[in-house]
Protein backbone atom coordinates (compact mmCIF):
# COMPACT_ATOMS: atom_id res chain seq x y z
CA UNK A 1 0.00 0.00 0.00
CA UNK A 2 2.93 2.11 0.55
CA UNK A 3 4.04 2.07 -2.34
CA UNK A 4 1.00 2.87 -4.35
CA UNK A 5 1.05 6.21 -2.33
CA UNK A 6 4.33 6.51 -2.97
CA UNK A 7 3.72 6.23 -6.58
CA UNK A 8 0.98 8.32 -6.97
CA UNK A 9 2.65 10.98 -4.71
CA UNK A 10 5.95 11.05 -7.70
CA UNK A 11 2.92 10.90 -10.79
CA UNK A 12 1.39 13.85 -9.20
CA UNK A 13 4.30 15.84 -8.47
CA UNK A 14 5.22 15.25 -11.77
CA UNK A 15 2.13 16.37 -13.29
CA UNK A 16 2.31 19.55 -11.99
CA UNK A 17 6.04 20.30 -12.94
CA UNK A 18 4.77 19.44 -16.50
CA UNK A 19 1.85 21.74 -16.39
CA UNK A 20 4.21 25.42 -16.58
CA UNK A 21 5.84 23.40 -19.65
CA UNK A 22 2.33 22.52 -21.28
CA UNK A 23 1.11 25.90 -20.82
CA UNK A 24 4.02 27.45 -22.01
CA UNK A 25 3.70 25.48 -25.50
CA UNK A 26 -0.17 26.29 -25.82
CA UNK A 27 0.94 30.14 -25.64
CA UNK A 28 3.71 29.85 -27.66
CA UNK A 29 1.05 27.68 -30.31
CA UNK A 30 -1.25 31.08 -30.32
CA UNK A 31 1.23 33.70 -30.61
CA UNK A 32 1.99 34.28 -34.61
CA UNK A 33 4.91 37.06 -35.14
CA UNK A 34 5.83 37.96 -31.63
CA UNK A 35 2.19 38.84 -30.95
CA UNK A 36 -0.59 37.10 -29.19
CA UNK A 37 -3.07 35.42 -31.56
CA UNK A 38 -7.11 36.41 -31.37
CA UNK A 39 -9.74 35.68 -33.51
CA UNK A 40 -10.92 38.60 -35.71
CA UNK A 41 -14.62 37.48 -36.00
CA UNK A 42 -15.14 37.72 -32.44
CA UNK A 43 -15.59 41.75 -33.47
CA UNK A 44 -17.64 40.89 -36.76
CA UNK A 45 -21.28 42.24 -36.12
CA UNK A 46 -23.64 39.58 -36.47
CA UNK A 47 -25.52 40.59 -39.95
CA UNK A 48 -21.71 40.27 -41.17
CA UNK A 49 -20.42 37.42 -39.68
CA UNK A 50 -24.52 35.78 -41.43
CA UNK A 51 -23.30 37.25 -44.25
CA UNK A 52 -19.92 35.72 -44.55
CA UNK A 53 -21.53 32.36 -44.20
CA UNK A 54 -23.64 32.27 -46.96
CA UNK A 55 -21.53 31.53 -48.65
CA UNK A 56 -20.66 28.34 -47.64
CA UNK A 57 -24.25 27.65 -48.00
CA UNK A 58 -25.62 29.86 -50.71
CA UNK A 59 -29.30 28.02 -51.19
CA UNK A 60 -29.65 29.49 -47.35
CA UNK A 61 -30.74 32.97 -48.37
CA UNK A 62 -33.24 31.73 -50.99
CA UNK A 63 -36.37 33.54 -50.09
CA UNK A 64 -38.23 32.54 -53.45
CA UNK A 65 -41.89 30.59 -53.28
CA UNK A 66 -41.02 27.90 -55.64
CA UNK A 67 -40.81 24.40 -55.48
CA UNK A 68 -38.03 22.09 -54.41
CA UNK A 69 -37.38 20.93 -57.80
CA UNK A 70 -37.22 24.31 -59.35
CA UNK A 71 -34.80 26.19 -56.41
CA UNK A 72 -32.20 23.88 -56.77
CA UNK A 73 -28.52 25.64 -57.10
CA UNK A 74 -26.62 24.56 -59.90
CA UNK A 75 -22.75 23.12 -59.99
CA UNK A 76 -23.10 22.57 -56.31
CA UNK A 77 -24.65 19.92 -53.60
CA UNK A 78 -26.98 21.36 -50.93
CA UNK A 79 -26.65 18.56 -48.89
CA UNK A 80 -22.83 18.56 -48.89
CA UNK A 81 -23.58 22.65 -47.89
CA UNK A 82 -25.38 22.35 -44.96
CA UNK A 83 -23.16 19.84 -43.80
CA UNK A 84 -20.52 22.30 -43.58
CA UNK A 85 -22.61 24.91 -42.23
CA UNK A 86 -23.62 22.56 -39.47
CA UNK A 87 -19.90 22.34 -38.67
CA UNK A 88 -19.01 26.10 -38.73
CA UNK A 89 -21.68 25.80 -35.82
CA UNK A 90 -19.30 24.46 -33.49
CA UNK A 91 -16.97 27.19 -33.68
CA UNK A 92 -17.62 29.08 -31.11
CA UNK A 93 -21.06 30.69 -29.22
CA UNK A 94 -21.02 33.66 -31.85
CA UNK A 95 -20.91 31.68 -34.99
CA UNK A 96 -23.36 29.07 -33.88
CA UNK A 97 -26.12 31.74 -33.60
CA UNK A 98 -24.85 33.24 -36.97
CA UNK A 99 -25.17 29.16 -38.19
CA UNK A 100 -28.17 28.09 -36.70
CA UNK A 101 -29.94 31.49 -38.10
CA UNK A 102 -29.20 30.26 -41.86
CA UNK A 103 -30.09 26.93 -40.99
CA UNK A 104 -33.21 26.85 -40.15
CA UNK A 105 -34.07 29.87 -42.04
CA UNK A 106 -34.48 27.76 -45.84
CA UNK A 107 -34.35 24.01 -44.54
CA UNK A 108 -34.25 22.11 -47.38
CA UNK A 109 -34.86 17.89 -47.78
CA UNK A 110 -33.47 16.41 -50.82
CA UNK A 111 -33.23 13.43 -51.62
CA UNK A 112 -29.67 12.44 -53.03
CA UNK A 113 -26.09 14.47 -52.57
CA UNK A 114 -25.30 15.95 -55.91
CA UNK A 115 -21.59 15.10 -56.05
CA UNK A 116 -19.33 12.22 -55.93
CA UNK A 117 -20.71 11.51 -52.47
CA UNK A 118 -23.62 10.29 -53.44
CA UNK A 119 -21.73 6.98 -55.05
CA UNK A 120 -20.25 5.86 -51.88
CA UNK A 121 -23.80 6.18 -50.16
CA UNK A 122 -25.60 4.35 -52.38
CA UNK A 123 -24.03 1.13 -51.91
CA UNK A 124 -24.46 1.78 -47.72
CA UNK A 125 -28.14 2.15 -48.56
CA UNK A 126 -28.25 -1.23 -50.77
CA UNK A 127 -27.57 -2.95 -47.08
CA UNK A 128 -31.24 -1.71 -45.51
CA UNK A 129 -34.01 -0.68 -47.00
CA UNK A 130 -34.74 3.27 -46.04
CA UNK A 131 -35.89 6.28 -47.56
CA UNK A 132 -32.97 8.92 -46.81
CA UNK A 133 -35.20 12.00 -47.15
CA UNK A 134 -38.54 10.45 -44.96
CA UNK A 135 -35.42 9.94 -42.24
CA UNK A 136 -34.18 13.46 -42.51
CA UNK A 137 -37.58 14.69 -42.40
CA UNK A 138 -38.54 12.71 -39.01
CA UNK A 139 -34.77 13.73 -37.96
CA UNK A 140 -36.04 17.37 -38.51
CA UNK A 141 -39.76 17.40 -37.11
CA UNK A 142 -38.07 16.01 -33.88
CA UNK A 143 -35.64 18.95 -33.53
CA UNK A 144 -37.88 21.35 -34.13
CA UNK A 145 -40.85 20.11 -31.97
CA UNK A 146 -38.05 19.60 -28.86
CA UNK A 147 -36.65 22.99 -29.48
CA UNK A 148 -39.15 26.21 -29.87
CA UNK A 149 -36.20 28.26 -30.28
CA UNK A 150 -35.42 26.68 -33.54
CA UNK A 151 -38.87 25.99 -34.90
CA UNK A 152 -39.44 29.87 -34.87
CA UNK A 153 -36.82 30.23 -37.29
CA UNK A 154 -38.32 28.25 -40.23
CA UNK A 155 -39.56 30.76 -42.50
CA UNK A 156 -39.16 28.21 -45.70
CA UNK A 157 -39.32 24.39 -45.95
CA UNK A 158 -38.89 22.89 -49.51
CA UNK A 159 -39.51 18.75 -50.18
CA UNK A 160 -38.96 16.62 -52.51
CA UNK A 161 -42.44 15.44 -54.43
CA UNK A 162 -41.77 11.76 -53.79
CA UNK A 163 -41.38 12.66 -50.06
CA UNK A 164 -44.44 15.60 -49.51
CA UNK A 165 -46.40 12.76 -51.15
CA UNK A 166 -45.71 9.51 -49.18
CA UNK A 167 -45.17 11.69 -45.87
CA UNK A 168 -47.99 13.39 -45.01
CA UNK A 169 -48.73 12.74 -41.20
CA UNK A 170 -44.97 13.85 -40.84
CA UNK A 171 -45.11 17.08 -42.31
CA UNK A 172 -48.18 17.65 -40.85
CA UNK A 173 -47.07 17.19 -37.53
CA UNK A 174 -43.79 19.28 -38.57
CA UNK A 175 -45.87 22.25 -39.50
CA UNK A 176 -47.53 22.43 -36.31
CA UNK A 177 -44.88 23.42 -34.34
CA UNK A 178 -43.98 26.53 -37.23
CA UNK A 179 -45.42 29.59 -36.63
CA UNK A 180 -43.56 31.76 -38.78
CA UNK A 181 -43.34 29.61 -41.33
CA UNK A 182 -44.15 31.46 -45.15
CA UNK A 183 -43.97 28.89 -47.45
CA UNK A 184 -43.66 24.84 -47.80
CA UNK A 185 -43.93 21.73 -50.40
CA UNK A 186 -47.27 20.68 -50.02
CA UNK A 187 -48.58 17.55 -52.13
CA UNK A 188 -50.96 17.64 -54.70
CA UNK A 189 -54.50 16.53 -52.85
CA UNK A 190 -53.67 19.78 -50.09
CA UNK A 191 -54.86 22.09 -53.42
CA UNK A 192 -57.88 20.14 -54.60
CA UNK A 193 -59.31 19.20 -51.09
CA UNK A 194 -58.78 16.01 -51.26
CA UNK A 195 -59.69 14.21 -48.52
CA UNK A 196 -56.42 12.45 -47.31
CA UNK A 197 -55.16 16.14 -46.67
CA UNK A 198 -57.36 17.02 -44.28
CA UNK A 199 -55.41 16.70 -41.04
CA UNK A 200 -52.16 18.63 -42.97
CA UNK A 201 -55.11 21.61 -44.03
CA UNK A 202 -56.06 21.72 -40.47
CA UNK A 203 -53.01 22.41 -38.81
CA UNK A 204 -51.27 24.62 -41.69
CA UNK A 205 -54.49 26.93 -41.47
CA UNK A 206 -55.02 26.79 -37.65
CA UNK A 207 -50.76 27.24 -37.15
CA UNK A 208 -49.35 28.84 -39.76
CA UNK A 209 -51.02 31.96 -40.01
CA UNK A 210 -47.88 33.74 -42.34
CA UNK A 211 -48.36 31.68 -45.36
CA UNK A 212 -47.41 33.86 -48.06
CA UNK A 213 -47.89 31.62 -51.43
CA UNK A 214 -51.30 29.47 -52.08
CA UNK A 215 -52.46 27.40 -54.84
CA UNK A 216 -56.26 25.73 -55.72
CA UNK A 217 -56.97 23.74 -58.45
CA UNK A 218 -60.02 22.53 -59.94
CA UNK A 219 -61.85 20.96 -57.18
CA UNK A 220 -61.46 23.39 -53.89
CA UNK A 221 -64.20 25.99 -55.36
CA UNK A 222 -65.42 26.36 -51.65
CA UNK A 223 -62.02 26.88 -50.04
CA UNK A 224 -61.41 29.59 -52.11
CA UNK A 225 -64.32 31.44 -51.74
CA UNK A 226 -63.75 31.24 -47.66
CA UNK A 227 -60.35 32.96 -48.29
CA UNK A 228 -62.48 36.41 -48.41
CA UNK A 229 -64.28 35.89 -45.23
CA UNK A 230 -61.96 33.79 -43.18
CA UNK A 231 -58.78 35.20 -41.05
CA UNK A 232 -56.10 33.13 -41.53
CA UNK A 233 -53.80 33.53 -44.65
CA UNK A 234 -54.29 37.78 -44.58
CA UNK A 235 -50.76 37.99 -45.07
CA UNK A 236 -50.44 36.04 -49.16
CA UNK A 237 -48.26 37.57 -51.73
CA UNK A 238 -48.12 34.84 -54.42
CA UNK A 239 -51.96 33.26 -55.20
CA UNK A 240 -52.23 30.62 -58.43
CA UNK A 241 -55.90 29.21 -59.31
CA UNK A 242 -56.12 26.45 -62.04
CA UNK A 243 -58.86 25.83 -63.20
CA UNK A 244 -61.75 26.43 -61.36
CA UNK A 245 -65.16 26.65 -61.94
CA UNK A 246 -65.57 30.50 -60.37
CA UNK A 247 -67.48 33.69 -61.34
CA UNK A 248 -65.76 36.85 -62.11
CA UNK A 249 -67.69 38.56 -59.30
CA UNK A 250 -66.23 35.96 -56.99
CA UNK A 251 -62.66 36.56 -58.12
CA UNK A 252 -62.67 39.99 -57.73
CA UNK A 253 -64.26 39.64 -54.08
CA UNK A 254 -61.48 37.60 -52.56
CA UNK A 255 -58.37 39.23 -54.28
CA UNK A 256 -59.16 42.39 -53.08
CA UNK A 257 -59.74 40.97 -49.55
CA UNK A 258 -55.75 40.10 -49.88
CA UNK A 259 -54.25 43.52 -49.15
CA UNK A 260 -50.95 42.30 -49.50
CA UNK A 261 -51.13 40.48 -52.84
CA UNK A 262 -48.54 41.16 -55.72
CA UNK A 263 -48.77 38.16 -57.75
CA UNK A 264 -51.14 36.30 -59.28
CA UNK A 265 -51.43 33.51 -62.28
CA UNK A 266 -54.58 32.47 -63.35
CA UNK A 267 -54.81 29.18 -65.37
CA UNK A 268 -57.37 27.55 -67.35
CA UNK A 269 -60.10 30.08 -65.95
CA UNK A 270 -62.70 29.91 -69.02
CA UNK A 271 -65.54 32.02 -67.37
CA UNK A 272 -63.12 34.75 -66.65
CA UNK A 273 -63.59 37.56 -68.98
CA UNK A 274 -63.08 41.50 -69.05
CA UNK A 275 -65.38 42.22 -66.36
CA UNK A 276 -62.52 41.73 -64.23
CA UNK A 277 -60.93 44.60 -64.49
CA UNK A 278 -64.11 47.13 -64.88
CA UNK A 279 -62.93 49.97 -62.27
CA UNK A 280 -65.78 50.35 -59.88
CA UNK A 281 -64.91 53.17 -58.05
CA UNK A 282 -68.12 55.11 -59.69
CA UNK A 283 -70.44 52.33 -57.96
CA UNK A 284 -68.75 53.17 -54.75
CA UNK A 285 -69.03 56.65 -54.60
CA UNK A 286 -72.98 56.60 -55.83
CA UNK A 287 -73.65 53.66 -52.98
CA UNK A 288 -71.99 56.28 -50.55
CA UNK A 289 -74.06 59.01 -51.77
CA UNK A 290 -76.96 57.35 -51.29
CA UNK A 291 -76.36 55.80 -48.03
CA UNK A 292 -75.75 60.03 -46.92
CA UNK A 293 -79.06 60.93 -48.42
CA UNK A 294 -80.58 57.60 -46.48
CA UNK A 295 -78.89 59.00 -43.54
CA UNK A 296 -79.52 62.78 -43.55
CA UNK A 297 -83.79 61.47 -44.07
CA UNK A 298 -83.82 59.76 -41.13
CA UNK A 299 -82.38 61.69 -38.67
CA UNK A 300 -85.06 63.96 -39.68
CA UNK A 301 -87.75 61.20 -39.23
CA UNK A 302 -86.33 60.77 -35.74
CA UNK A 303 -85.25 57.48 -36.42
CA UNK A 304 -81.43 55.96 -36.96
CA UNK A 305 -81.88 52.63 -39.16
CA UNK A 306 -79.18 49.85 -39.24
CA UNK A 307 -77.33 50.32 -42.78
CA UNK A 308 -75.31 47.62 -43.84
CA UNK A 309 -72.29 48.88 -45.39
CA UNK A 310 -71.21 47.90 -49.08
CA UNK A 311 -67.65 48.14 -49.95
CA UNK A 312 -67.06 48.10 -53.58
CA UNK A 313 -64.66 45.28 -54.92
CA UNK A 314 -61.82 46.15 -57.80
CA UNK A 315 -59.10 43.98 -58.79
CA UNK A 316 -56.38 45.24 -57.21
CA UNK A 317 -52.77 46.61 -58.10
CA UNK A 318 -50.48 43.58 -59.03
CA UNK A 319 -46.53 43.73 -59.63
CA UNK A 320 -46.89 40.47 -61.34
CA UNK A 321 -49.93 39.17 -63.91
CA UNK A 322 -50.44 35.33 -65.45
CA UNK A 323 -52.71 34.96 -67.69
CA UNK A 324 -52.79 31.20 -69.23
CA UNK A 325 -55.60 29.65 -71.59
CA UNK A 326 -58.00 32.41 -70.34
CA UNK A 327 -59.70 32.91 -74.18
CA UNK A 328 -61.94 35.62 -72.72
CA UNK A 329 -59.42 38.32 -71.48
CA UNK A 330 -58.94 40.94 -74.36
CA UNK A 331 -56.78 43.82 -74.88
CA UNK A 332 -58.99 46.17 -74.39
CA UNK A 333 -59.48 44.84 -70.80
CA UNK A 334 -56.44 44.57 -69.95
CA UNK A 335 -55.29 48.31 -70.90
CA UNK A 336 -58.74 49.62 -68.53
CA UNK A 337 -57.13 47.85 -65.37
CA UNK A 338 -53.61 49.75 -66.38
CA UNK A 339 -55.66 52.81 -66.71
CA UNK A 340 -56.63 52.09 -62.67
CA UNK A 341 -54.31 54.10 -60.57
CA UNK A 342 -51.46 52.55 -59.52
CA UNK A 343 -52.02 49.34 -61.26
CA UNK A 344 -50.14 51.38 -64.23
CA UNK A 345 -46.59 52.22 -62.14
CA UNK A 346 -46.93 48.54 -59.81
CA UNK A 347 -47.24 46.07 -62.85
CA UNK A 348 -43.64 45.08 -63.62
CA UNK A 349 -44.21 41.43 -65.15
CA UNK A 350 -46.87 40.12 -67.12
CA UNK A 351 -47.22 36.91 -68.92
CA UNK A 352 -50.03 36.02 -71.58
CA UNK A 353 -50.74 32.65 -73.17
CA UNK A 354 -53.48 31.85 -75.41
CA UNK A 355 -55.46 34.74 -74.34
CA UNK A 356 -57.99 36.62 -76.89
CA UNK A 357 -54.93 39.54 -76.63
CA UNK A 358 -54.04 39.61 -81.12
CA UNK A 359 -50.49 40.21 -81.23
CA UNK A 360 -51.64 43.51 -83.01
CA UNK A 361 -52.98 44.75 -80.11
CA UNK A 362 -50.02 44.03 -77.82
CA UNK A 363 -48.23 47.34 -78.52
CA UNK A 364 -51.62 49.56 -76.92
CA UNK A 365 -50.77 46.78 -73.28
CA UNK A 366 -47.15 47.66 -73.21
CA UNK A 367 -47.90 51.74 -73.92
CA UNK A 368 -50.42 51.54 -70.87
CA UNK A 369 -47.77 49.93 -68.67
CA UNK A 370 -45.07 52.49 -68.18
CA UNK A 371 -42.64 50.49 -65.66
CA UNK A 372 -43.16 46.94 -67.21
CA UNK A 373 -39.57 45.21 -66.78
CA UNK A 374 -40.27 41.75 -67.77
CA UNK A 375 -42.94 40.20 -70.59
CA UNK A 376 -44.17 37.23 -71.63
CA UNK A 377 -46.27 36.19 -74.81
CA UNK A 378 -46.64 33.10 -75.86
CA UNK A 379 -49.40 31.97 -78.49
CA UNK A 380 -50.09 30.17 -81.91
CA UNK A 381 -51.19 31.40 -84.52
CA UNK A 382 -53.02 30.64 -87.84
CA UNK A 383 -52.58 33.94 -89.89
CA UNK A 384 -49.79 35.66 -90.83
CA UNK A 385 -50.22 39.77 -89.17
CA UNK A 386 -51.82 42.10 -91.04
CA UNK A 387 -50.01 44.32 -93.33
CA UNK A 388 -51.62 47.27 -92.28
CA UNK A 389 -49.64 49.44 -90.31
CA UNK A 390 -49.16 48.41 -86.75
CA UNK A 391 -47.62 50.56 -84.23
CA UNK A 392 -44.10 49.21 -83.12
CA UNK A 393 -43.54 47.74 -79.92
CA UNK A 394 -42.46 50.66 -77.45
CA UNK A 395 -41.39 50.44 -73.81
CA UNK A 396 -38.23 52.51 -72.26
CA UNK A 397 -38.45 50.51 -68.86
CA UNK A 398 -38.67 46.56 -70.98
CA UNK A 399 -35.89 44.90 -70.35
CA UNK A 400 -36.49 40.99 -70.92
CA UNK A 401 -38.85 39.77 -73.68
CA UNK A 402 -40.18 36.20 -73.87
CA UNK A 403 -41.40 36.28 -77.75
CA UNK A 404 -42.30 32.72 -78.76
CA UNK A 405 -44.67 32.45 -81.41
CA UNK A 406 -45.50 29.14 -83.39
CA UNK A 407 -47.92 28.09 -86.20
CA UNK A 408 -50.63 25.26 -86.58
CA UNK A 409 -48.96 24.73 -89.75
CA UNK A 410 -48.60 21.04 -89.60
CA UNK A 411 -45.61 20.94 -92.43
CA UNK A 412 -42.09 20.06 -91.16
CA UNK A 413 -40.67 22.40 -93.16
CA UNK A 414 -42.92 24.89 -94.97
CA UNK A 415 -41.86 27.75 -97.40
CA UNK A 416 -43.37 30.26 -95.54
CA UNK A 417 -44.77 30.25 -92.38
CA UNK A 418 -47.27 32.45 -90.80
CA UNK A 419 -45.01 33.44 -88.06
CA UNK A 420 -42.46 34.92 -90.22
CA UNK A 421 -44.39 37.93 -90.25
CA UNK A 422 -44.31 38.22 -86.01
CA UNK A 423 -40.41 37.89 -85.78
CA UNK A 424 -40.09 40.37 -89.09
CA UNK A 425 -42.39 42.75 -86.85
CA UNK A 426 -40.60 42.11 -84.00
CA UNK A 427 -37.21 42.85 -85.74
CA UNK A 428 -38.37 45.93 -87.07
CA UNK A 429 -39.55 47.08 -83.68
CA UNK A 430 -35.66 46.38 -82.22
CA UNK A 431 -34.53 47.99 -85.34
CA UNK A 432 -36.51 51.25 -84.89
CA UNK A 433 -35.06 51.61 -81.43
CA UNK A 434 -38.49 51.66 -79.65
CA UNK A 435 -37.28 49.32 -76.98
CA UNK A 436 -33.57 50.61 -76.06
CA UNK A 437 -33.26 49.07 -72.52
CA UNK A 438 -33.73 45.38 -73.95
CA UNK A 439 -31.25 43.26 -72.77
CA UNK A 440 -32.47 39.81 -73.24
CA UNK A 441 -34.78 38.58 -76.02
CA UNK A 442 -36.02 35.09 -76.18
CA UNK A 443 -37.60 33.58 -79.58
CA UNK A 444 -38.58 30.49 -81.13
CA UNK A 445 -37.25 31.08 -84.67
CA UNK A 446 -33.41 30.60 -86.07
CA UNK A 447 -34.03 33.89 -88.51
CA UNK A 448 -34.13 36.42 -86.44
CA UNK A 449 -30.52 36.82 -85.77
CA UNK A 450 -30.54 36.83 -89.60
CA UNK A 451 -33.05 40.07 -89.15
CA UNK A 452 -31.27 42.14 -86.79
CA UNK A 453 -27.82 41.75 -88.72
CA UNK A 454 -28.09 43.55 -91.77
CA UNK A 455 -25.93 42.25 -94.95
CA UNK A 456 -22.85 43.68 -95.29
CA UNK A 457 -21.76 46.16 -97.82
CA UNK A 458 -19.69 45.61 -101.10
CA UNK A 459 -15.62 46.04 -99.86
CA UNK A 460 -14.37 48.19 -102.96
CA UNK A 461 -16.88 50.52 -104.70
CA UNK A 462 -16.35 53.32 -107.48
CA UNK A 463 -17.94 56.04 -106.08
CA UNK A 464 -18.20 59.95 -107.54
CA UNK A 465 -17.14 62.17 -105.13
CA UNK A 466 -20.73 64.40 -105.88
CA UNK A 467 -22.97 61.03 -106.27
CA UNK A 468 -25.05 60.12 -103.10
CA UNK A 469 -24.31 58.63 -100.23
CA UNK A 470 -25.27 54.91 -100.33
CA UNK A 471 -28.98 54.08 -97.66
CA UNK A 472 -28.28 54.05 -94.15
CA UNK A 473 -29.00 50.70 -92.87
CA UNK A 474 -30.95 50.22 -89.69
CA UNK A 475 -28.95 49.00 -87.05
CA UNK A 476 -29.11 47.89 -83.52
CA UNK A 477 -28.67 50.63 -80.81
CA UNK A 478 -27.41 48.37 -77.58
CA UNK A 479 -25.78 44.98 -76.90
CA UNK A 480 -28.60 42.33 -77.04
CA UNK A 481 -28.50 38.78 -75.70
CA UNK A 482 -30.58 37.05 -78.39
CA UNK A 483 -31.38 33.18 -77.07
CA UNK A 484 -33.27 31.66 -80.38
CA UNK A 485 -34.37 27.62 -81.10
CA UNK A 486 -36.60 25.67 -83.31
CA UNK A 487 -39.72 24.27 -81.88
CA UNK A 488 -38.22 20.61 -82.18
CA UNK A 489 -35.38 22.00 -79.89
CA UNK A 490 -34.63 21.61 -76.04
CA UNK A 491 -31.94 24.15 -75.63
CA UNK A 492 -31.16 27.66 -76.23
CA UNK A 493 -28.85 28.98 -78.28
CA UNK A 494 -27.51 32.15 -77.29
CA UNK A 495 -26.40 35.29 -79.73
CA UNK A 496 -24.47 38.53 -78.64
CA UNK A 497 -25.24 41.08 -80.37
CA UNK A 498 -23.83 44.65 -79.96
CA UNK A 499 -23.66 47.65 -82.15
CA UNK A 500 -21.76 48.83 -84.86
CA UNK A 501 -18.80 50.82 -84.82
CA UNK A 502 -18.66 54.43 -86.05
CA UNK A 503 -16.98 54.96 -89.29
CA UNK A 504 -12.98 54.86 -89.66
CA UNK A 505 -11.30 57.68 -90.35
CA UNK A 506 -10.19 57.12 -93.63
CA UNK A 507 -10.86 57.71 -97.06
CA UNK A 508 -13.61 55.18 -98.10
CA UNK A 509 -14.21 53.46 -94.56
CA UNK A 510 -17.66 52.67 -93.60
CA UNK A 511 -19.43 51.86 -90.23
CA UNK A 512 -18.83 48.12 -89.47
CA UNK A 513 -21.38 45.85 -89.34
CA UNK A 514 -22.52 44.54 -85.96
CA UNK A 515 -20.73 41.75 -84.16
CA UNK A 516 -22.30 38.60 -83.31
CA UNK A 517 -21.25 35.18 -81.28
CA UNK A 518 -22.72 32.29 -81.56
CA UNK A 519 -23.13 29.61 -79.54
CA UNK A 520 -25.21 27.26 -80.41
CA UNK A 521 -25.47 23.32 -78.44
CA UNK A 522 -27.36 21.45 -80.68
CA UNK A 523 -26.17 21.33 -84.16
CA UNK A 524 -25.03 18.00 -86.43
CA UNK A 525 -22.63 15.30 -85.13
CA UNK A 526 -19.83 16.97 -86.22
CA UNK A 527 -20.00 19.79 -84.15
CA UNK A 528 -20.67 17.43 -80.46
CA UNK A 529 -17.47 18.16 -78.91
CA UNK A 530 -17.64 21.73 -78.78
CA UNK A 531 -20.20 23.97 -79.23
CA UNK A 532 -20.08 26.35 -82.09
CA UNK A 533 -18.28 30.09 -81.53
CA UNK A 534 -18.05 31.94 -84.62
CA UNK A 535 -17.54 35.37 -84.50
CA UNK A 536 -17.90 38.02 -87.44
CA UNK A 537 -16.52 41.07 -86.22
CA UNK A 538 -15.81 43.98 -89.18
CA UNK A 539 -12.88 45.57 -90.47
CA UNK A 540 -13.61 49.41 -90.44
CA UNK A 541 -13.76 48.96 -94.81
CA UNK A 542 -17.33 47.16 -94.76
CA UNK A 543 -15.43 43.55 -95.17
CA UNK A 544 -14.63 40.90 -91.97
CA UNK A 545 -11.68 40.16 -90.37
CA UNK A 546 -10.56 36.00 -89.93
CA UNK A 547 -10.46 34.97 -86.42
CA UNK A 548 -7.82 32.72 -85.84
CA UNK A 549 -8.85 28.92 -84.44
CA UNK A 550 -6.05 26.59 -82.56
CA UNK A 551 -7.60 24.00 -83.43
CA UNK A 552 -9.72 24.91 -86.41
CA UNK A 553 -13.11 23.79 -87.72
CA UNK A 554 -14.27 21.27 -86.46
CA UNK A 555 -14.17 18.08 -88.94
CA UNK A 556 -16.88 15.06 -89.76
CA UNK A 557 -15.55 11.69 -88.25
CA UNK A 558 -15.12 10.49 -91.79
CA UNK A 559 -12.14 13.13 -92.17
CA UNK A 560 -10.99 12.04 -88.21
CA UNK A 561 -10.23 8.41 -89.44
CA UNK A 562 -8.38 9.33 -92.61
CA UNK A 563 -6.21 11.70 -90.90
CA UNK A 564 -5.88 9.09 -88.09
CA UNK A 565 -4.69 6.41 -90.58
CA UNK A 566 -2.92 8.67 -92.51
CA UNK A 567 -0.60 8.91 -89.36
CA UNK A 568 -0.58 5.37 -87.92
CA UNK A 569 3.20 5.33 -89.42
CA UNK A 570 3.76 7.51 -86.69
CA UNK A 571 3.70 5.28 -83.71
Amino acid sequence: MKLLSHIRSRSRLKSTDDTPNVLHHVKKQKTQHGRPWSDPTVQFPPALLEGLLTYVCPHAQDDTYISCEESMVDGGCMLCDMRDLSQCAIVNKQWSEAAQNLLYHNVRIDSVHYCNREADLAVKRKRRSFSPPQERLQLFSRTVRQNESLASHVQYLKIPYMTREACQADLARTVSVLPNLRYVDLPDGFYNDDPSSNTLKQELQSRCLNIRKMKYVGGAESSFQMLAAATRWRHLEALELSHLAIEPSTLVDVLASLTALREVKLVGLGLLDDSIFKHQGMLEFISTFGNANLRNSANDSGYTPVEPVSVASTFPPLAKLILEDTPNISAKGLVAYLSQLGADKTLNSLALTNTDISLSSLHQVVAAAPCLTDLHISQSVSRALPSSLIPPLASYSLRCLHYEISSHNSSPRPHTSPSDSYYAYLSASVLERSLPSLSHLYALSTKLPTLLLPPSRPTFTTQKADSEPPPLTKDISHPLHLYTKSISELEWNLTLITPPTVANCRGGATATRPMSLYYALQLSPQWREQGRESVMVGNGFGGFLAVPSNDGRPRSPKAKKEKKDADAWMG
